[in-house]
């Protein structure tokens, strides 16, 4: 099972790292890290790099297709050669998925268009631009296409989709490996939980890199 990962400059670490954990204990999984150039790629904070070992020349076809979030998607948005990847190797998968507002470059490659999808709640109101419904559930999915909110349910995603493709004891048994047992120490994850002026500085300092 050939299982695609998107890296790009400013990409959300944990956003490929947390699903990548879970899909790449899947019997048969062959994960790819992909990229425009193999080699090393910057994360959003700059601290940490995760190596794409193929090129996007070299990866035409993926049972799964991964595309992570972060600051560095904007910049994306109109990049087509990227966007023609991303619709060739949705034209072979079994599953399309995206974590955070990896869900913008499916959007923007039109392959949201009528379709109900999750994002950051930070970038949701950017995707009826494209035609999707935005939702603020953890995970969506409609048809093969399958989308997460920000960062940490990549995590959720990458189970639910386990579940789907191996069965439930299959993904059970990796959540238990991985100890996915989450008790924040805090109830602050969603804006519906956070304090309000919290959610409000972050809506004011986001909206320089999240819109599109």
């Amino acid at each position: 099972m050939q299982i695609a990962i998107l890296l790009y400059d400013g990409f959300t670490a944990l956003d490929a790292v947390g699903p990548y954990e879970v899909l790449s204990r899947l019997p048969g999984a062959e994960v790819r890290f992909t990229a425009a150039r193999s080699g090393p790629v910057r994360a959003d904070t700059g601290a940490l790099a995760l190596v794409a070992d193929h090129s996007l020349t070299e990866v035409r076809s993926a049972d799964i297709l991964l595309l992570p979030g972060g600051p560095g998607q904007t910049a994306l948005m109109s990049d087509e050669p990227l966007l023609d990847w991303i619709r060739t190797v949705d034209a072979t998968t079994t599953w399309t998925t995206s974590v955070c507002t990896g869900s913008l470059l499916l959007a923007a490659a039109g392959l949201l268009a009528g379709r109900t999808a999750a994002s950051h709640w930070l970038a949701l109101d950017q995707l009826p631009t494209f035609g999707a419904t935005p939702s603020t559930d953890r995970t969506v999915v409609d048809g093969k296409y399958a989308t997460s909110a920000g960062v940490s349910a990549g995590i959720d995603l990458a189970l639910l989709l386990a579940g789907r493709i191996a069965g439930d004891r299959t993904a059970q048994a990796i959540q238990l490996l991985t100890e996915y047992a989450p008790e924040p120490p805090y109830q602050a994850g969603t804006p519906a939980t956070a304090p309000a002026d919290l959610v409000a500085d972050l809506r004011e300092r986001a909206s320089a890199y999240l819109t599109a």
